[in-house]
């Protein structure tokens, strides 16, 4: 409710402190950098199909997770079983599920489509986790909107400018498989950080760091076997570029990109991300999920070689404008809606 109509026992708190508020938008930033090398990595190895770019990945997120694991031994004992089933399903959909789909579709329709479809993520993110009695923080529709009409305009330019490109090239059947598999990878990720930060706020006893190796430790087993399997069903099929090295025709270039992104974009990934999760509202979280976008459209641009046009230009200076009036609107004591007065621990950092 608004602040004029605050009860006199309130108080107006569910705006984070600033520092908190500013430590949060760090990780942000931090973890969509990282994040977005994730969409060049099937630029750079076009003959590996998307199940071993995941399953790879994750098998080396899993290995890093190990000694990480035995420093925090203490902590992950006092997860319970039903901590242990979420960090799995977790892991399911947005690690396996999000990048076998992204993998696929970068590898159909290039970086730029995939990029921008999951660039829609602020949007959708914010409009789910702002409805229902569980979205934490949950704020005016009237604060919320400008906002996200700000990243809903720049992402239509962007778009745009994209849309032209790919019906000139007469690119329409991998453009329309490449969109549907990164629809698929929305909806993952859609799911993933609402559900992922509900458990933060939740249980703001243990720590990021404890939740993202948990999660590191519930993936392993499940990409070790995805891994044994996708090389097995290769070779089975007698493809020459499998048949000399298990790891394919480039392993080095494989097993080391696959150490960067696994323990960069997905362990270090996450523990800022769940930085990020505890220091700002849902909804907020979710709109920072743009610079991930930014990253991945900035490191495309490098592969392809080629700099933005005019139209994708002024869509990437509304994306981050977007995030500008997000972060000043729920930063403004002055417009921050109330609720009853909870501890100071609420708010506490990672």
């Amino acid at each position: 409710m608004p602040a004029s109509s605050a009860s006199p026992d309130s108080t107006a708190v569910a705006t984070p402190h600033p520092e908190h508020l500013t430590v949060g938008v760090g990780a942000a930033l931090a973890a969509g950098l990282l994040w977005g090398l994730v969409f060049v990595v099937p630029l750079l190895l076009p003959e590996y199909p998307a199940t071993l770019l995941s399953f790879g990945r994750y098998f080396a997120f899993g290995l890093v997770t190990l000694p990480i694991a035995w420093w925090q031994r203490r902590a992950l004992r006092r997860l319970t079983r039903a901590d242990w089933w979420l960090a799995a399903r977790l892991s399911i959909v947005g690690n396996f599920i999000y990048y076998l789909a992204l993998s696929a579709a970068i590898q159909l329709a290039g970086a730029p489509l995939p990029t921008l479809i999951i660039g829609t993520l602020p949007v959708v993110i914010a409009v789910v986790a702002n409805q229902g009695s569980h979205a934490a923080h949950r704020i005016s529709w009237a604060r919320l909107a400008p906002s996200l009409v700000l990243i809903s305009a720049g992402l239509l330019f962007v778009n745009a400018d994209q849309v032209a490109r790919l019906h000139a090239s007469g690119a329409l059947p991998a453009y329309l498989g490449g969109a549907a598999l990164a629809i698929v990878a929305n909806a993952a990720w859609t799911w993933y950080p609402i559900h992922n930060a509900r458990w933060l706020h939740a249980h703001r006893e243990h720590t990021s760091t404890t939740w993202a190796t948990a999660q590191g430790i519930t993936t392993l087993p499940m990409a070790a076997l995805g891994l044994a399997l996708s090389l097995a069903w290769l070779r089975g099929t007698g493809d020459a570029r499998f048949a000399q090295s298990l790891s394919g025709p480039e392993p080095m270039t494989f097993w080391l990109l696959m150490t960067v992104v696994g323990f960069g974009a997905s362990w270090l990934g996450t523990l800022l991300w769940n930085i990020a999760s505890k220091n700002t509202p849902t909804a907020l979280t979710g709109q920072l999920i743009v610079f991930e976008t930014l990253a991945a459209l900035a490191y495309a641009y490098l592969v392809y070689q080629r700099s933005p046009s005019g139209f994708e230009i002024a869509g990437i200076a509304l994306l981050v404008l977007g995030v500008l009036v997000g972060v000043r609107a729920l930063a403004n004591p002055a417009q921050t809606r109330t609720r009853p007065r909870s501890s100071a621990r609420d708010d506490g950092l990672a």
